[in-house]
């Protein structure tokens, strides 16, 4: 069953009276709040001065019980997220006009600045525009999550979508064991790179790719969304949640080696490497890896710089500037396998430097 048709027409104040029941974090959507101040100032302008805006789209899930409907709404968004979180922030007064707009029906009316409150109880007619505005969105009703999914990306296709965000609304296994490795702590509170456009999503299927092939492979966009469609196609998912566990056991070990947000995690570039490395490393040796990373970094920014003041130097370490190299294009297989070599070189060297236990 699938269909989308058009919700009678209802008010912004009704849709914002019924918040409570529209899921806005279905596991296909985009990470919220990725519009700028301006972006939502300038939908509630298009809406104040009356002019279209674009269809959202919303699961209606009040025909009858279907398993899609895991938390047990009334709605949960497709397409419009950013909008309805604008229009919601505008109400709620966490939003005010910005300081440019003009209303056109009445140009002499000085709003800029002025939040729903504001215009509520100074400009009450201006305030039941916005009130009153008529949504226009459109009613899907299905229980085939793979419709929704393919809806979700065919509506946004034109739209500037980050390859993990595509493959989140992907069919099949592995998006939904991506969105549980994404998920973890180390994720949430240890890397200091940055998630909102599914950065996170993304590192949680390299990892995935690499446990579940049991060896370091290219993790490019277009590997890692044939890898995510040959898992919908093929039957292994057994072998498939195997790899996910594994990953998710790597992580749990990895929040105990790293800071919150640290500086080690920076970048998502080096982060599967770096997973790699702990991955492959005897948990005796856990309490070392930290302090052997911060050092390896130092030595690597001293190298960079006798490179730059005499690129001919004796001093300079080779190894340091070949990882340097494969630093640059982090998605290559020899990439990966060249700096994951040298730091299991180093660090091999620091194990057997290190003084012996009494």
């Amino acid at each position: 069953m699938f269909k989308v048709s058009q919700f009678e027409p209802k008010t912004l104040r009704w849709w914002i009276s019924q918040r409570a029941k529209i899921d806005m974090e279905p596991p296909y959507q985009r990470h919220g709040r990725l519009w700028s101040t301006t972006d939502k100032a300038f939908l509630v302008d298009s809406v104040l001065n009356e002019y279209d805006v674009p269809k959202i789209y919303i699961a209606d899930f009040t025909y009858g019980n279907t398993k899609l409907n895991k938390k047990g709404l009334s709605y949960a968004i497709i397409d419009g997220k950013q909008r309805l979180e604008a229009l919601f922030d505008f109400f709620d007064g966490n939003l005010v006009l910005d300081e440019q707009f003009v209303f056109q029906q009445n140009p002499t009316l000085k709003l800029a600045g002025l939040g729903h409150a504001d215009l509520a109880k100074n400009h009450p007619d201006v305030a039941d525009i916005f009130d009153n505005y008529a949504l226009s969105v459109m009613r899907v009703v299905t229980d085939d999550e793979s419709k929704i999914n393919e809806l979700f990306v065919r509506l946004n296709r034109s739209k500037p979508l980050t390859g993990a965000e595509i493959r989140n609304a992907m069919s099949g296994p592995a998006p939904q064991i991506i969105r549980h490795i994404a998920a973890r702590e180390l994720f949430t509170s240890n890397v200091k790179f940055p998630v909102s456009r599914a950065q996170d999503k993304n590192a949680a299927a390299k990892l995935l790719l690499f446990e579940f092939h049991g060896d370091l492979r290219e993790t490019k966009k277009r590997n890692l969304d044939e890898f995510v469609k040959e898992m919908s196609k093929k039957k292994q998912n057994a072998q498939l949640e195997v790899a996910g566990r594994r990953v998710v056991d790597v992580l749990d070990e990895m929040t105990e080696i790293f800071l919150p947000k640290d500086a080690l995690l920076a970048s998502a570039g080096v982060f599967p490497v770096y997973y790699w490395f702990v991955r492959n490393t005897d948990e005796k040796h856990y309490h070392r890896i930290r302090k052997f990373l911060v050092e390896f970094e130092e030595a690597r920014r001293e190298n960079r710089h006798l490179i730059a003041k005499d690129p001919n130097s004796a001093s300079i370490d080779r190894k340091l500037a070949q990882y340097d190299k494969f630093n640059r294009s982090t998605d290559d297989t020899q990439s990966h396998r060249v700096r994951y070599d040298l730091l299991k070189e180093r660090f091999g060297e620091v194990l057997k430097a290190a003084p012996s236990p009494p």
